[in-house]
This record gives structure tokens, sequence and C-alpha cells, in this order.
């Protein structure tokens, strides 16, 4: 069976890592778009929800989920994918660290399986029917779901980032961390 640093050293040749510049900008872009697409919710349409009557909301946080849904689906399965080959790809401490970026992907996934999924099913019936009694408080319930995994997905990224840039000051044979030099 081989270790994580037989494998390393196996998808390298004569020692310098194939694709660690494809890995990291992978790494980097999916947790970020991520990030940003759960916190942009966050920011702005949560707020918008609130400004508008219970019906309106219904119905548009339905069709929003549903053009989401594979959007959002697409870009948690690609960040954890690239935190997990970052992670692969870096040494120690930094294995750890995109290790934890990693998990806490995945812990964006699991609260947005099991947190937000069920009751955004709820919502789509209220669309088309009436809501419960107490649909504010379940309301406020996908919305702290919301923000616990729009905390995950924007700590991953920040760890990510400094993963990249601890591996881009310690790599300077990598030519996207190489300066740059004045040609003569």
């Amino acid at each position: 069976m081989l270790t994580i640093s037989q494998l390393s050293v196996a998808i390298s040749v004569r020692g310098i890592p194939m694709w660690s510049t494809p890995v990291r900008a992978a790494a980097l872009l999916f947790p970020g778009l991520l990030a940003g697409a759960f916190g942009y919710g966050a920011v702005n349409v949560l707020y918008a929800f609130r400004a508008v009557p219970p019906d309106v909301r219904f119905t548009f946080h339905t069709a929003l989920m549903r053009v989401n849904g594979p959007v959002v689906q697409s870009l948690m399965g690609l960040a954890v994918l690239s935190t997990l080959m970052l992670a692969l790809r870096s040494r120690s401490g930094s294995r750890w660290v995109a290790g934890t970026a990693s998990a806490l992907t995945i812990t964006s996934f699991l609260v947005t399986r099991f947190g937000n999924v069920p009751i955004n099913q709820h919502i789509k019936a209220w669309a088309v029917g009436t809501p419960p009694a107490d649909y504010a408080e379940i309301l406020h319930r996908w919305e702290m779901f919301h923000f616990l995994r729009t905390g995950c997905a924007l700590a991953a990224f920040v760890l990510v980032i400094g993963v990249v840039l601890r591996a881009a000051n310690r790599d300077p044979g990598d030519p996207a961390t190489r300066p740059a030099t004045a040609e003569r």
C-alpha cells in the first residue's frame, strides 16, 4: 500500500511536482466561488427575501433553489475534490490545513443536504399552498443553516489561501512563483 508521501513522489518528474500550479489554482477557484455564492446569498438575497411578502419570498426561493441546485452541487463537489488534491500535493502542516479546508467544505455540503434542502422542500410546498403557523421559525432555521454553511465555505477558502501562499513562498522552482527577470 502506498503512503501519501510515496504517492506524492510517484506523481512527480525528477522530483519536480506535476500539476502543482493547476491544483493550487483549482483549490483557490472552486472554494472561492462557493464562498462567494453563499456569501452573496447571506449578504444580499436573504435581506431581499425579508423585504418582500411571504408569498413572493416562497415563489422566488423555490425558483432560485431550482436554478442554484445543480450549480451549487457542482461547486461543492469541485471544491471538495480540489481541496483534497491540494492536501495530497502539500507537505506536513500545509497538508493538515488543506485537509481541514476539505473537511469544512464537506461540512458545508452536509449542512446544505440535511439542513437547507429539507426546508427548501417545505418552502416549495408553501409556494403553492398555505404555510404553517410557525413558518417564520422554520425560515429562521433555514437562515441559520445558511449562515453556518457560508461560514464553513469562507473558512475553507481562507485556509486554502494560506496554503497556497505558503507554498508559493516555499517553492521557488515553481514557474508560477518564480520572480520575473528582466530580459537583456
